[in-house]
């Protein structure tokens, strides 16, 4: 055991390249599944993986660098998922990421895991809005649509 201790919990959220519902409920666990496996390739924990037909939303935890962790992941599962399934698929460029207090992390993940419910009353706009709102993240509007 060594002399590094850490507690670095994530929520990650990102949408498809203009929010088009490539995400397809046939293969939407493969692709959660995939990508938990990227970031375990990373050294990083899946700790659950969520969203619906235009985004995801993650709770991970490691020692990592959240900007190379996302570049990393929107690329190899973008590949993956335009060999595997729709040609025409590819992320949004942004992405939002907040930490989260290790007391808050059932209720992230228990928020992760209700998002097809969530969704049936919510925009994903309305919740990336409320996300940042909360978080007091200074936004322009323009870069939500």
């Amino acid at each position: 055991m060594g002399s590094t201790f850490f507690s670095l919990h994530y929520h990650l959220v990102f949408s498809t390249k203009e929010r088009r519902p490539f995400i397809k409920s046939e293969w939407q666990p493969r692709l959660h599944a995939y990508l938990g496996g990227i970031i375990k390739g990373m050294h990083g924990v899946p700790e659950i993986v969520g969203g619906v037909e235009e985004h995801v939303h993650w709770r991970v935890s490691g020692q990592c660098c959240i900007a190379d962790v996302l570049r990393d992941l929107k690329k190899e599962s973008s590949t993956w998922a335009k060999e595997n399934f729709d040609r025409r698929f590819t992320w949004q460029e942004g992405y939002a990421a907040f930490t989260v207090s290790p007391t808050a992390t059932d209720s992230v993940r228990r928020y992760i895991a209700t998002q097809e419910a969530h969704h049936h009353k919510h925009s994903f706009v309305a919740e990336l809005t409320e996300l940042l709102n909360a978080a007091r993240i200074e936004f322009d509007e323009k870069y939500l649509l």
